[in-house]
């Protein structure tokens, strides 16, 4: 996924184009969420390996906050697009593959309510 095409801030979206994958807004929710989840993970894995080349045992604090290298990388990911908005951009695009588990009948007239 092209990051610069992402917005990075909210917009409004009409569900029920959102949902038409689906075919259910709830299912269409957690598989955003799943994802969107993943590439935090995957961002902060990225981010805690960069900053750790510049952690020093013997590093003051106030040499810490002075690595200018250090602002830099943080300062990208903070311009970075949410994780959220990559995962619905992907969700539209159809690049998101994901499954959803089928209810075996037999075992939905057993919990049904009278």
């Amino acid at each position: 996924m092209d990051k610069k095409k992402v917005p990075t801030n909210t917009i409004t979206r009409d569900i029920k184009y959102l949902a038409e994958p689906t075919g259910n807004i709830y299912e269409t929710v957690v598989i955003l969420y799943k994802r969107a989840n993943q590439i935090a993970a995957a961002e902060k894995k990225e981010l805690t390996k960069k900053l750790e080349d510049f952690k020093n045992e013997r590093d003051t604090l106030e040499e810490q906050f002075e690595n200018r290298e250090q602002i830099e990388i943080s300062k990208y990911y903070e311009r970075q697009p949410k994780p959220a908005l990559v995962a619905i951009e992907e969700f539209r695009e159809g690049e998101l593959t994901f499954r959803t588990a089928k209810h075996d009948e037999s075992s939905l007239k057993g919990s049904e309510i009278d």
